[in-house]
């Protein structure tokens, strides 16, 4: 994908703080907990996807493609993201400086510079 075609994640993972924010019936500390606990809840789901895309439960069989998988990893991102700007308003600062030091650590410098 090249740079013209990108946008953003952030613009709409605010929107969707927001509006989570605005109709949450508990307060802002027990949000907060709340949105940190939902990432198991999906990251389970993942789990459960995985296991039916490959029919490791003999009862169901192959309950779920790997295109379930993809769409439950999606909603692991976008359940991070959420809860990472419930923390911070300066969440896609802090994500991108956090890529930054995993990439420094993990990739050469021609890596780093690789367009994707």
């Amino acid at each position: 994908m090249d740079d013209a075609s990108w946008h953003s994640p952030w613009p709409t993972i605010t929107a969707l703080h927001a509006w989570l924010t605005e109709h949450s019936p508990v307060p802002p500390e027990q949000q907060t907990l709340l949105r940190m606990l939902k990432l198991s809840e999906e990251v389970g789901e993942v789990a459960q996807a995985v296991i039916g895309a490959t029919g490791q439960n003999p009862r169901k069989g192959v309950s779920h493609s790997w295109q379930d998988v993809e769409s439950e990893l999606c909603d692991v991102i976008v359940t991070a993201m959420v809860a990472l700007t419930t923390l911070t308003p300066d969440a896609a600062h802090v994500f991108d400086a956090h890529l930054a030091k995993v990439a420094a650590r993990s990739l050469t410098a021609d890596q780093r510079r690789q367009p994707s």
